[in-house]
């Protein structure tokens, strides 16, 4: 459906009633009801303080606010007092939705939270995270791993082993656990994550509690002895340079809140408090 159309939002008796002015081709969506050019949205609640307020939908897909006699109520103008330089981006708002964190914990009954497992390659690290996954989905948990190298296939595919490269992969898998945490998911990175000031900046990232760092204490030698990847025999030939534990360090978890020795999943799911 393309060309202008107009849209009834059905609220709750206490809302007043909105028009929605497309002018733009509108998809067929499961949660729309297309009925010529009417679309039904019957569950959304959008607050209002006249009847005869107006959203509208431009081109560019921004929504102003609007009155009868055409005057914006709410635009696109931003308030320069509230403006925000962060890193290199500049001249930003942080834009607050009405849905919150809480509201998301209550609808998928659980506490999202990240479960950090950080350990040399070989350790078990994948092994566990994919064991901790399936136990907590036969619980009713809702759970997504952020393995380092299925990361590194597409949101970090830019980044090498440099220590440079290492922090930015680390802080990038950080800034999307914390999402994941934040939409009620508990999240499960599972990355060698080498250097410790960079696994203490993802912890600061989340409350205090919503970070769990779990450490393979696995000795270098049985790593190697293990090798399922054959990356160490490569890095004791000289064909991989700053490999972890080889010629690149690996700082070791002072302050982690589980530690673990064996594979023992019980134990680990029993130590965590994330149920």
């Amino acid at each position: 459906m393309t060309g202008t159309g107009t849209a009834t939002v059905g609220a709750e008796s206490v809302f007043p009633l909105l028009r929605l002015q497309t002018t733009s081709h509108i998809p067929k969506l499961g949660f729309l009801k297309l009925n010529r050019s009417l679309i039904s949205l019957r569950s959304l609640q959008i607050k209002a303080s006249d009847s005869s307020n107006q959203l509208r939908l431009n081109g560019a897909h921004d929504l102003t606010l609007s009155n009868s006699n055409g005057n914006a109520t709410g635009s696109g103008t931003t308030n320069l007092k509230h403006l925000s330089t962060i890193g290199n981006s500049t001249n930003i708002q942080w834009h607050s939705c009405s849905v919150q964190k809480d509201d998301r914990h209550r609808l998928l009954h659980q506490k999202g939270c990240v479960i950090w497992i950080t350990g040399l390659s070989g350790s078990g690290k994948s092994t566990i995270a994919c064991a901790l996954s399936r136990i907590l989905h036969q619980r009713g948990k809702l759970t997504y791993v952020l393995d380092g190298d299925n990361i590194r296939h597409g949101l970090n595919k830019d980044l090498g082993f440099k220590a440079q490269d290492r922090a930015e992969n680390i802080r990038r898998i950080g800034e999307v656990a914390k999402l994941f945490a934040d939409a009620g998911v508990i999240c499960i990175a599972s990355l060698i994550s080498p250097y410790r000031r960079d696994r203490d900046a993802c912890r600061s990232m989340l409350p205090n509690g919503d970070f769990i760092e779990v450490f393979m204490d696995v000795p270098l030698h049985v790593c190697e002895a293990r090798d399922p990847k054959g990356l160490y025999k490569l890095a004791r030939a000289g064909k991989i340079k700053g490999f972890t534990g080889i010629d690149d360090p690996y700082e070791t978890p002072i302050h982690s809140e589980v530690c673990v020795l064996n594979f023992n999943r019980i134990l680990l799911i029993d130590l965590l408090g994330c149920m």
